[in-house]
């Protein structure tokens, strides 16, 4: 007896997953009001698929809706960050330490060449492969873990916190300490410590949530 073959992702569901993305790597910036017209143009896709996608996103708590000018990126507040920057340290740090006694081998080199890479981009001040690479780091760890409820609440945070993410370049001195965790990571897994491990996945949402949290006041100081 045959059976139908599963349906594939239509155009909305792949615009949908395209964005999001965009969101959680910080492709916008909070404030920043999301034009139909142009993200469609971005993406090479219609109109009509992207209205959806925002609508979708919004729907979530990614995006708000603007009186009669669509829709833009949430701006946190401090202790909305806070917030936040608790409720990550929580779950990435579980995440992490369940996760490291499940690499494979495969999985351990990966890790080890997205340290390098993120090194590398930090070097060269490139804030976009910086942030791809330090996605793909934390997703191999945490999916490791063997739960995708823990996994899945992990990615709204993360879409929470992504907007803002790219500011963490506005900060001089962010570039020469935000490997660092990644580095003493990368040797208490060599180690079998996953505590260490966990340790260091806290210490890098730490070191990173102080420099966003002084652009957060700042930037709260400029519009007051």
């Amino acid at each position: 007896m045959s059976t139908a073959p599963e349906p594939g992702p239509t155009q909305q569901d792949s615009t949908y997953a395209t964005l999001r993305q965009w969101i959680t790597v910080g492709r916008f910036l909070p404030g920043e009001r999301l034009k139909i017209r142009t993200v469609a143009a971005a993406m090479g896709v219609g109109q009509m698929p992207v209205r959806a996608a925002l609508q979708r996103l919004a729907a979530e708590g990614a995006l708000v809706n603007v009186p009669n000018a669509g829709v833009a990126v949430p701006r946190l507040s401090v202790p909305e960050f806070d917030d936040l920057l608790q409720m990550r340290m929580l779950l990435e740090g579980e995440a992490a330490e369940r996760g490291t006694t499940r690499l494979d081998a495969a999985q351990r080199r990966t890790l080890q060449a997205l340290c390098k890479r993120m090194g590398e981009a930090l070097a060269r001040h490139d804030a976009d492969d910086y942030l791809a690479a330090n996605e793909d780091f934390h997703v191999i760890l945490y999916r490791a873990a063997g739960s995708p409820l823990l996994f899945t609440l992990i990615d709204t945070l993360w879409l929470k916190a992504g907007p803002i993410s790219n500011q963490l370049f506005d900060s001089p001195d962010a570039a020469s300490v935000l490997n660092d965790a990644h580095e003493a990571l990368m040797k208490a897994l060599k180690a079998g410590d996953s505590a260490g491990v966990r340790r260091a996945v806290e210490q890098d949402i730490f070191v990173a949530g102080q420099f966003l949290r002084q652009r957060l006041k700042d930037g709260h100081r400029a519009r007051a």
